[in-house]
């Protein structure tokens, strides 16, 4: 049994700034996470010659203050995500090298209707409220469909809608039949818009941090110090008028209130005692996470830099759908990742891993040539079996459920608060809005123990 003022359920940022605000303000903490890791849907792996490879999330952007002010708190700087050289999309069989957002270089028409989409979906984003997105004016409407349902009505160029359908619903791990409308323009709206998501020179991949994420979490976790403890996945929280008590495996957590950082379907895996309230319980059940690869191919250096490439790629419906450009600030060795997302993720889930590897090989060397078939290492991290994860980097909302349940996203269930980048309303999706998810339930927990003193 220990006694603290507060628990905080779940290591990744979202949890790992909670502990940390709270910790700094002078209370006492203990942090339980299920994994014997840090990090929650990050996590930085440093390789036997120093190179760091981050197996989830590793981007940030322009407007993402709360992860820029968290590592200029602990002296972390950025570097630029390498865009110089051409960009790839494969449609057809037929390679286009372009560079901007958009390539030109397919047929006229098609490039019109990407253009024009993008212009669309940009319009629709400014009028979602983002603290409530189900309070939109065409919220209803809009959360009937599916994003499928709106691409089908407004792509009519076959390879304008491959490429959006892979852009857009990969964002979401998931099919684009499986996503909400109104949930897609929220989440694009939290951003900033249709460009910010999908771009990457002055968008959602604009830079990393040196050293990955873990050079932001480790430090993090050093300040909050022995109230961390691994391996002790949550079973039981019970709330009454005196605190909580919340059980995991291996030892029992007394405290105020308790702020639970986990993605909402694990969350579920969790007894509550009373029951949650119906709205918060349901909203556990409909926001799942889907499939996703994150694959580190390693060669000794960058080739493709060479060869006038970004290292940017899409074949929409390919074992490796999407790639970017990994390196490290000093650009050795050279790294590609590749993404691949939804329903295909789930296909080559089912691979073994030398047929996988070998069907990954196999596009990159279509694209970037025969060097990319021998790698010096390959690193595979399939999101789509973490347990304590459940899935891809974001829950997302099928049709219904932001305007049924979407009000009870951050609403506190008594002694029991809510984190998580999923309820964040600024940059929903991203580290930078788990971290402000992680700011706000610490400030609500103390105002609560503010306004009880009163």
């Amino acid at each position: 049994m220990t006694d603290v003022d507060y628990c905080v359920v779940g290591g990744g940022f979202a949890g790992l700034t909670a502990a940390l605000r709270l910790k700094q303000a002078g209370r006492s903490v203990a942090l339980l996470e299920a994994r014997d890791r840090l990090g929650g849907r990050t996590f930085t792996e440093v390789r036997d010659d120093g190179t760091w490879i981050d197996r989830g999330g590793a981007w940030i952007g322009p407007g993402q203050d709360r992860i820029y002010a968290l590592m200029d708190e602990f002296g972390v700087p950025s570097y630029k995500q390498y865009t110089d050289g051409e960009a790839m999309m494969v449609v057809d069989g037929k390679q286009h090298r372009y560079t901007g957002t958009i390539p030109w270089t397919m047929s006229p028409w098609a490039a019109m209707n990407l253009g024009a989409v993008f212009v669309e979906l940009g319009q629709m984003c400014k009028s979602v409220p983002i603290e409530a997105p189900w309070a939109a004016k065409d919220a209803d409407e809009w959360d009937k469909i599916t994003l499928a349902d709106w691409l089908d009505s407004n792509v009519l160029s076959k390879p304008a809608y491959e490429l959006l359908d892979t852009a857009i619903a990969g964002c979401y791990t998931s099919a684009a039949s499986e996503v909400s409308l109104l949930f897609v323009l929220y989440q694009m709206a939290s951003g900033g818009g249709p460009g910010f998501v999908l771009g990457v020179k002055d968008a959602a991949q604009d830079a990393r941090p040196v050293g990955g994420m873990g050079a932001i979490y480790r430090p993090m976790a050093a300040q909050i110090g022995d109230s961390i403890r691994l391996s002790q996945p949550v079973r039981h929280i019970d709330q009454d008028a005196n605190g909580v008590t919340v059980r995991s495996d291996g030892m029992t957590v007394h405290a105020r209130r308790v702020i639970v950082a986990v993605p909402l379907a694990i969350a579920s895996q969790i007894r509550y005692d009373p029951m949650l309230p119906v709205d918060r319980s349901f909203l556990h059940q409909r926001m799942p996470s889907g499939s996703i690869f994150k694959i580190s191919v390693v060669y000794d250096e960058p080739f493709w830099r060479r060869d006038g490439l970004s290292g940017q790629s899409a074949k929409p419906g390919s074992p490796a759908t999407v790639t970017i450009d990994a390196c490290t600030n000093t650009a050795r060795p050279g790294v590609l990742c590749v993404i691949t997302e939804g329903p295909i993720a789930r296909e080559i889930g089912q691979l073994d891993e030398a047929e996988r590897r070998k069907a990954i090989l196999g596009e990159l060397v279509e694209r970037f040539g025969d060097k990319a078939g021998s790698p010096v290492d390959y690193i595979e991290q399939n999101w789509s079996v973490e347990r304590y994860s459940g899935g891809g980097m974001l829950s997302h909302a099928p049709t219904g459920v932001l305007t049924e349940f979407g009000h009870a996203l951050r609403k506190p269930c008594g002694r029991i608060h809510w984190a998580g980048t999923e309820s964040s309303a600024a940059m929903c999706g991203w580290v930078d809005g788990a971290i402000r998810s992680g700011e706000r339930a610490a400030i609500e927990v103390m105002e609560h123990e503010t306004a009880t003193v009163a």
